[in-house]
């Protein structure tokens, strides 16, 4: 066994010097490659890792993502210094960036390749409505008007379908925080073994639910997974021979109906052995900073340009041409967007914390 064995996640997760950002950052570029597919072929086709799996490329990097925050999140919760900071820092990781990103696309992306004229472009309902439902989150609009209408998947934005259930998340551990469930793990442990059952049975029985119920559940697996490492991270493991054994476990457990869980379950502690294990020069690429979210959010729209741009192309070259261009427009995220507005969130919490208790004083 090798010399890991006896640490604790507990104890080697203590500070930020971890691999997590290059993780993130990996898996976002997973998204974009698994992405390729149906941008270059159309709805339908086959993705990497699709017939080995049951599961695409795509979909296991959202699973690494779910897992990640299922972690942090709590763990954030935790160390916020009110219930208003821990909403304030969540808000500002997944806002401004989003509504930038939002904006670039409506309003330059899409003049440039819409097959309207810029006037008919510009005042159409669809444009309009583009920026404020995405930033919902929850009515998404994936078109903007004669944007890639002729591409092989005619969508400006795909990915962050995915933000909606992370909020979800977010807000689901917030309440089992604010109602004092996060104290008490066997209570945690009671409804997350409740959540892995459902999801067992939904795949093994397959009954008729609405897709949002689904997409909730199924998403909510590998945050609730995340969670469970955290609570537990102080009686946990770390070691490469335990990795090993679970995906031994999860293959054999391939065609039965805890085969989902099993892989999540492994995706996570295969992430956590990566992120904590290996040191050394690995470890500088936290000096650069957090370009996942970037990647996620704008590989999208970049990769439909590049479609759109040079016509029929295998997905191989969707990913060339695209990639490069989609991790510059992350860097100038991260350092312009995401990171100052990450570094306000004392500044704003203190104000509306301040707020609150002064209308709080004058009742």
């Amino acid at each position: 066994m090798d010399g890991t064995t006896l640490k604790r996640l507990g104890t080697i997760s203590k500070d930020r010097d971890n691999n997590l950002n290059l993780i993130r950052a990996l898996a976002a570029t997973m998204v974009l490659v698994s992405h390729a597919h149906p941008l270059a072929h159309g709805p339908g086709a086959i993705e990497p890792l699709q017939a080995e799996l049951g599961h695409t490329l795509g979909t296991l990097s959202v699973f690494a993502f779910f897992v990640i925050s299922g972690f942090l999140i709590p763990r954030s919760f935790d160390n916020s210094s009110s219930h208003v900071s821990f909403l304030v820092a969540r808000a500002l990781r997944l806002f401004p960036a989003l509504l930038v990103s939002l904006v670039l696309v409506a309003l330059v992306m899409g003049p440039i390749a819409t097959e309207l004229s810029l006037t008919a472009y510009l005042t159409h309902p669809k444009t309009l409505t583009f920026v404020p439902l995405n930033t919902t989150l929850v009515n998404l609009q994936y078109t903007l008007p004669g944007v890639f209408e002729t591409n092989p998947y005619p969508t400006v934005t795909g990915s962050i379908w995915t933000l909606y259930y992370e909020v979800l998340c977010y807000m689901g551990l917030f309440l089992a925080g604010v109602i004092g469930m996060m104290r008490r793990k066997w209570l945690m442990g009671l409804a997350i073994f409740c959540l892995l059952v459902a999801w067992t049975a939904i795949v093994w029985l397959e009954p008729p639910i609405h897709n949002r119920i689904y997409l909730t559940i199924k998403l909510a697996v590998p945050f609730a997974v995340g969670t469970a490492f955290y609570l537990w991270r102080d009686r946990l493991p770390i070691s490469s021979v335990i990795v090993a054994a679970l995906v031994a476990l999860t293959w054999i457990l391939r065609d039965t109906p805890i085969y989902d869980v099993a892989l999540i379950v492994t995706i996570g502690y295969g992430i956590f052995w990566l992120a904590y294990v290996p040191g050394g020069m690995i470890r500088s690429y936290n000096r650069l900073g957090d370009y996942s979210y970037g990647i996620y959010i704008y590989a999208f729209p970049i990769q439909g340009f590049a479609a759109w741009a040079y016509g029929p192309m295998t997905p191989a070259m969707n990913v060339l041409l695209a990639l490069p261009a989609t991790v510059a427009i992350s860097v100038l995220s991260w350092h312009m967007i995401e990171e100052p507005s990450l570094r306000s969130r004392r500044w704003l919490s203190a104000r509306l914390t301040g707020q609150r208790q002064a209308k709080t004083g004058r009742v």
